[in-house]
């Protein structure tokens, strides 16, 4: 009975990307902390050279910016959202937009419609507070 259970249990593999995302995600807390300081620094030094001219902390904002946006796409969640971001792009230039012609028209029967149920609603509304009014005296 037991040798039967040996012949039909899975063997466990490894693979070889998951070896490489844990090995990436070894350094992703110091990747995310080294993204924090930096923000960290903007937003202190923001407030300590503030009598500085706006246009030198917005451009040292903007350095910092980068720099910390460039270390978070090196995580491997950084990485995963650009992918995201590329088959976004890729999805975006597949979609077929209405022409303005069909953008008009559709424009035009939601403004009808909500016109339509505005006054339904108005006439419903005036409607019940009448009976309500003529009921209570």
């Amino acid at each position: 009975m037991a040798s039967k259970r040996k012949l039909y249990s899975k063997p466990r593999l490894i693979s070889v990307k998951s070896k490489i995302a844990s090995e990436g995600s070894k350094y992703d807390i110091f990747k995310w902390l080294m993204v924090v300081s930096l923000v960290a620094v903007g937003v202190v030094g923001n407030s300590i050279y503030a009598e500085q001219s706006l246009l030198y902390r917005v451009i040292a904002l903007l350095v910092l910016g980068l720099v910390a946006g460039f270390v978070a796409l090196k995580t491997e969640k950084g990485s995963a959202f650009f992918t995201l971001f590329k088959e976004a792009k890729n999805e975006i230039r597949k979609v077929v937009w209405p022409t303005r012609q069909e953008t008009l028209q559709t424009t035009a029967m939601v403004v009808v419609v909500v016109l339509l149920i505005g006054l339904l609603l108005w006439g419903l509304d005036s409607f019940l507070g009448w009976t309500v009014s003529s009921l209570i005296g």
